[in-house]
């Protein structure tokens, strides 16, 4: 089965190849690909800003669509710093979904949404 870090490494380098083709690394540093991650962020939550919840968890085609473009952009955007920062993204989430089973134990967070220093 392919892990989903194979899944990103191709992903990162088609991006750096796509980056490097439009001569973009120039404008690709750490600060840059930050702010353009809380932007795309922005765009994203804009496609729910107003909504209730069920109108949130049924969104028409058309928006899905439109919402699964910006969360595309995210993750670019995102994949692309942490190429530049040396970052394995993958193994980052892995070590922190790690984390996270520890700080948020079966037994003390199950149906809770409370913080693991107050559970």
């Amino acid at each position: 089965m392919k892990k989903h870090t194979d899944t990103l490494e191709t992903l990162r380098a088609r991006l750096a190849a796509f980056a490097a083709e439009r001569d973009w690394d120039q404008f690709h540093n750490p600060k840059n690909l930050a702010m353009a991650v809380a932007g795309e962020a922005g765009e994203l939550v804009e496609h729910f800003q107003w909504l209730t919840f069920d109108e949130a968890v049924n969104l028409p085609r058309e928006a899905r669509d439109e919402v699964a473009l910006e969360a595309a952009d995210v993750l670019l955007f995102l994949l692309r710093l942490c190429d530049k920062l040396d970052i394995d993204l993958g193994a980052a989430a892995e070590k922190k979904l790690a984390l996270n089973a520890k700080k948020y134990p079966v037994h003390k967070s199950r149906g809770r949404a409370t913080k693991y220093n107050k559970l």
